[in-house]
This record gives C-alpha cells, sequence and structure tokens, in this order.
C-alpha cells in the first residue's frame, strides 16, 4: 500500500508540474527574470504550494505517523545558518542558470530533452559530492 501511495503521489505531483509549466525552462527564467519580460503565472503556482504545504504542516505536527504508517519525521531546528544560506543561494543560482529545480528536472527526463538530462545527472552528482564530503567530515570528527 506504501508504494502504492507513493507511486500515486509522485504522478499527481508530476503532472501538477507538467500542467503548471515548472517543467518548461522558460517558463521558469520568465518567472525570474523580474527586469525584462516578468512571468509572474509560477508565483500562483507557488502560492498554492505554500498554501498546501502550511496546512499539511500544521496537520502533520500534531501526529506521530503518516495515514500509511510510517513515522512523520521533521525538522528540529529552525535556525539560519551559514550552511542553510550557501545551498539556498546554490540552489537559487542553479534553478535560475537552468531554469530546473529537482522535480521539474527529474519530471523532463521523460520528454528526452538533453538539457533535462544534463541537469538530473549534475543534479545526482552534486548530492553525491555532498554525502562524500559530510562522510569525510563526520570521520574527521569522531
Amino acid at each position: 500500500m506504501i508504494y502504492i501511495t507513493a507511486l500515486l503521489s509522485g504522478l499527481i505531483f508530476g503532472l501538477g508540474l507538467i500542467i503548471s509549466g515548472m517543467t518548461n525552462p522558460a517558463k521558469v527564467i520568465g518567472f525570474l527574470d523580474v527586469t525584462g519580460f516578468w512571468d509572474p503565472s509560477l508565483g500562483f503556482v507557488m502560492l498554492g504550494a505554500i498554501l498546501v504545504a502550511y496546512f499539511s504542516s500544521k496537520i502533520a505536527r500534531n501526529r506521530k505517523l503518516t495515514y500509511t504508517g510510517l513515522p512523520i519525521l521533521l525538522p528540529k531546528t529552525n535556525m539560519v545558518d551559514s550552511r542553510l544560506i550557501l545551498g539556498s543561494a546554490t540552489f537559487g543560482i542553479g534553478w535560475g542558470l537552468a531554469g530546473y529545480c529537482p522535480g521539474p528536472g527529474i519530471a523532463s527526463i521523460l520528454t528526452g530533452h538533453v538539457e533535462a538530462i544534463l541537469f538530473v545527472i549534475a543534479m545526482v552528482s552534486g548530492m553525491m559530492i555532498y554525502e562524500v564530503l559530510e562522510s569525510l567530515k563526520s570521520k574527521d570528527q569522531s
């Protein structure tokens, strides 16, 4: 049941990304181009996502398990530090340059566009580098 729920959630999320235009790098870059031909339509998509996340978070905070019985793991801190700022800046720069963020990048692989495939390869490579650096850091601290 958990895998079916995950599959359906992913399909609905991917469909939402496609319908909203989040898988179109030109639309994303148009949203980010506030000094040129700015396209505010993705702001409404983001507002909708923020509203869903806000109310979902309120419900999740009062529960210990998901509806499928898995534990709910929420962040234990809300501290803003240099790692968060650097990670956010890196994400934003990558999003602005490529026109993709992780979800739309993965959904766009199905289009067969080379740019989407290269983006996902670069994203996964960055994640792997991060994991290696974190494991080296934890070994140095122990």
